[in-house]
């Protein structure tokens, strides 16, 4: 008791004290305003800028003016990706990331093909962010210090961890003035860059006439199309990110869609401009690739050699140092959605149902531990190396993209009889599908032999471990459902009571008698087994009998206290049930019910009350037993009842475990 206790404390100091989602200001004080949603959700695609930019302009191989049709067809892409999304925020108001989308919209088998490209990209965006910003910051330091960069990038994605173990808002608020600097010094640095060539626009742009003449001459009209598209491709990194607004719908302030909305434009805009803004500078600055330097500090320094004193110096290292933090900043996102899909994916039963649970801080802790623990794995295994994790980086995102706006496109062609605008929709989705699978189909191509296929053998494994799962919890349903005969012979047993003896009278309460305390989860056939397995070991010994259920608030639910009062009704409803039969019956019964995160405690809160009114009391409780139980069938089953057990026990109080063989 001392060592639960003691953890119980050093919980509470790292993580926060338990919150109570009862609370009916809960939802305002937990969710993000678009500001916020900007900087812990757009902070993936903006921190893109830092490489993505750069990718595309050393891809020109000497033709650098070529990067004016990059930006363009970067910057349009961006506006048209984003768009897109903004019709899948209207049609999924609770929340429509790549997966749901893809679920709906095409087959649940594309959705878990989505998801799981989606978890892939969310374990490498916390990954490659992380170490990238631990490379920017080493960079500053001196080289007798780079042994240490690997565990500092670990120490990095640890604090993350515990940050949002915490929850979504403690995780974001820190982190608010590195991403503003960031914002400002590189508007500085696009302004800038801008007005320092004004004055000479004429000679500029002719100087860029006669370049753009060069390369359309050196290579010809094909060869030039070919080198931008291969720029643009290999800038793809650019647009991970903004499906991430769409996947954290749910954490967004009310009213959640126009805040959604709100943020994509804020993540649009802000992107777009800085992604054209960097590429113009650099043909602007004639930037040259130079060894052990990014082209955006290549860039700074240009702009900054002019500066007097330590202005320069000063404005270089600030900005660099943005760069360095806003690439951690980006690992947040991983950290928000990705607990997100595993949820969605493990409350339709792809992945363990536990995924889909809450904490007392009302948080998905299992999944942020998953996307925390696998960031890790992939951090030590590739060794911190941002050169090896470019490379796996970003095919995935676009697996999503292309599902999601394949979906959007079928979702329009069936809804034109019925929707006004179906004709604009359907072409801004259609042309972002044409997008996305071009840059797919490109990506995949130019980095499937470079380590690629690490990326698509990771995630076909995924898919597999997916559909095991399903197949399991598809086998226990259709297994469970032989019980539900019990419900229909309930239901009849019920109604034959009641119309056979209209006369007959409610059963009077003995608290001193023998009482049978079951726990249930609705009204259904493993509720009942339990009940008449009572019945056929104790007989009539037992002449009251208590009813318990726990409604469980987990992702699915928690979606606001509308939400929760839905729950509790249901709950209550269905635990009224029980009580009608037994009193039909000739039995006196009651009903006990509460609702929380953890099932066990919320018994353990029940159990005084009861055991007060009823001293005279044994609890009982089913737990599915599988003739072959396997380390998966432990895994993917909830084992409450043992818990709940042992608790009882310390206490005095006898609980018997009813088996339901399956």
């Amino acid at each position: 008791m001392a060592i639960s206790k003691a953890f119980k404390r050093l919980k509470t100091f790292f993580l926060g004290g338990s919150r109570d989602f009862r609370d009916h200001n809960i939802f305002h004080k937990l969710a993000l305003t678009a500001f916020l949603a900007w900087v812990g959700l757009g902070s993936d695609g903006l921190s893109s800028s830092c490489y993505g930019p750069s990718e595309a302009f050393k891809a020109l191989q000497g033709h650098p003016t070529l990067g004016i049709f990059v930006a363009i067809g970067t910057g349009i892409t961006i506006l048209i990706i984003a768009s897109s999304y903004s019709h899948i925020i209207e049609l999924f108001p609770s929340g429509g990331g790549g997966y749901l989308v893809a679920s709906k919209l095409l087959s649940p088998e594309m959705g878990v093909i989505s998801g799981s490209a989606l978890l892939i990209d969310y374990v490498l965006t916390i990954t490659i962010s992380i170490a990238s910003g631990a490379d920017a910051i080493f960079s500053f330091l001196p080289t007798g210090l780079l042994p240490y960069k690997l565990w500092f990038a670990v120490f990095g994605v640890l604090v993350l961890l515990l940050l949002n173990l915490r929850g979504i808002k403690e995780a974001v608020m820190p982190l608010v003035p590195v991403f503003l600097l960031f914002v400002v010094t590189h508007l500085i640095v696009i302004v800038y860059a801008v007005i320092s060539h004004a004055a000479n626009f004429g000679a500029v742009y002719h100087e860029t006439g006669r370049e753009l003449a060069s390369s359309f001459h050196s290579l010809g009209i094909f060869g030039v199309i070919f080198l931008v598209l291969k720029a643009y491709s290999l800038g793809a990194g650019t647009f991970t990110g903004i499906e991430a607004v769409s996947n954290g719908l749910p954490v967004l302030r009310e009213p959640k869609v126009a805040t959604a909305k709100k943020t994509m434009q804020y993540m649009a805009i802000s992107l777009s401009l800085t992604v054209m803004g960097l590429i113009l500078a650099y043909i602007l600055f004639d930037v040259r690739d130079m060894p052990g330097k990014t082209l955006n500090a290549i860039l700074f320094e240009s702009i900054t050699s002019s500066w007097s004193g330590y202005y320069g110096v000063g404005f270089v290292w600030i900005t660099l140092f943005s760069e360095a933090v806003l690439l951690f900043i980006a690992a947040q996102t991983g950290f928000l959605d990705g607990p997100r899909v595993l949820a969605n994916m493990a409350l339709d039963k792809w992945l363990p149902a536990r995924f889909a649970m809450l904490s007392d801080r009302l948080v998905t802790e299992k999944g942020i531990l998953v996307m925390g623990i696998a960031s890790l794995v992939m951090m030590l295994a590739s060794n911190g190396s941002v050169d090896f994790l470019i490379v796996l980086y970003s095919i995935n995102v676009f697996i999503t993209f292309t599902l999601s706006q394949l979906g959007m496109v079928r979702h329009w062609w069936e809804k034109r009889e019925t929707e006004k605008e179906w004709a604009k929709k359907l072409l801004i989705n259609g042309i972002g599908l044409m997008l996305t699978t071009f840059i797919l189909v490109s990506v995949l191509v130019l980095k499937f032999n470079e380590g690629g296929w690490v990326t698509i053998l990771i995630t076909g494994v995924l898919v597999m471990g997916a559909f095991f799962i399903k197949n399991h919890y598809n086998k226990t349903m259709h297994s469970l459902k032989r019980l539900d005969v019990i419900v229909e012979a309930a239901v009849i047993s019920g109604s034959d009571v009641h119309e056979g003896d209209l006369s007959c009278k409610v059963p009077v309460v003995d608290p001193r008698a023998k009482t049978a305390a079951i726990l249930v989860n609705g009204f259904n056939g493993l509720g009942l087994h339990a009940l008449f397995s009572v019945f056929r070991l104790f007989g009539n010994i037992y002449k009251n009998y208590v009813f318990v259920e726990i409604g469980s608030i987990d992702a699915g639910n928690f979606k606001g206290a509308d939400e929760i009062e839905n729950l509790g009704s249901f709950v209550r409803n269905e635990t009224s049930k029980y009580v009608q039969y037994m009193t039909e019956h000739g039995y006196y019964s009651e009903a006990y019910f509460s609702l929380g995160t953890d099932v066990v405690e919320e018994v353990n809160k029940l159990v005084p009350a009861i055991t007060e009114k009823f001293p005279d009391i044994v609890f009982f409780g089913g737990q599915l037993v599988f003739s072959k139980e396997s380390m998966m069938d432990r895994w993917l089953h909830n084992y409450t009842v043992f818990a709940v057990q042992r608790n009882l026990y310390v206490h005095g109080i006898p609980f018997v475990i009813l088996p339901v063989k399956v």
